[in-house]
């Protein structure tokens, strides 16, 4: 973002991005809400107050790695965990709600919320068998030409059985392009222990935009402000 600011903490349509994150996990009813901070996370922490309890990531090694951190914090928390991006303002309540529902179904153990791109470029590709049925998230740095001709890609939001999180994260390794712990890769645990994952596919991938760029920010400011207008 080319900035001194936490991406989180830039501005979106007169708050920080994560404050729209915290108000859409809090309307769908998920409690017990913790915010892995890194680079200048002071002011993460003084920005969410008391809304989320603040976990540190003293060393950026990767989304899996990030959730690691976390660990310690839920050692007496069984169930289901929610894992949203801080940077991804627009999920809505209702959508949290149904992605936590499809875990539901006997047998299931996490749930990826996806999205169908024209331009996938720099997401990770989801990849199904001949049934439709999950198999594997490919970043776009680890994908040949055919993986990444894939639409459908990995929004970065997820629910997990926190017992399989874990579990498959301690198995993820680094060998990938960017020498990262994939939060992903801990789905193949979930696979090849004989459970399911699936994924939710959302209906207008808008609600799935990420902010990398302040080119960015500002296209998806004037769309929300757009459609507010009607």
């Amino acid at each position: 973002m080319k900035s001194d600011l936490p991406k989180v903490l830039q501005p979106f349509l007169g708050k920080p991005l994560i404050a729209h994150v915290l108000d859409n996990i809090e309307k769908a009813g998920i409690s017990d809400i913790f915010v892995i901070v890194g680079y200048r996370g002071e002011l993460v922490i003084d920005a969410i107050g008391d809304r989320a309890v603040p976990v540190w990531q003293r060393e950026q090694l990767g989304t899996g790695h990030a959730v690691m951190q976390a660990e310690e914090a839920l050692t007496n928390f069984n169930g289901k965990v929610v894992i949203a991006c801080g940077d991804v303002p627009l999920i809505r309540p209702e959508t949290f709600r149904s992605l936590v529902r499809e875990t539901e179904e006997e047998g299931v153990k996490a749930v990826v919320l996806t999205m169908m791109l024209e331009n996938p470029h720099g997401y990770g590709r989801v990849v199904k068998d001949g049934a439709g049925r999950f198999e594997r998230i490919v970043e776009e740095k680890d994908a040949d030409p055919e993986v990444k001709k894939l639409r459908e890609v990995n929004s970065g939001t997820y629910v997990f059985d926190k017992q399989f999180l874990f579990e498959g994260l301690r198995r993820v390794d680094t060998n990938n392009a960017q020498g990262e712990y994939y939060l992903p890769d801990a789905l193949q645990y979930i696979r090849t222990s004989g459970y399911t994952v699936k994924t939710l596919l959302m209906k207008d991938p808008v609600e799935g935009s990420g902010i990398n760029t302040p080119e960015e920010l500002r296209r998806l400011e004037e769309y929300c402000r757009s459609k507010s207008r009607g």
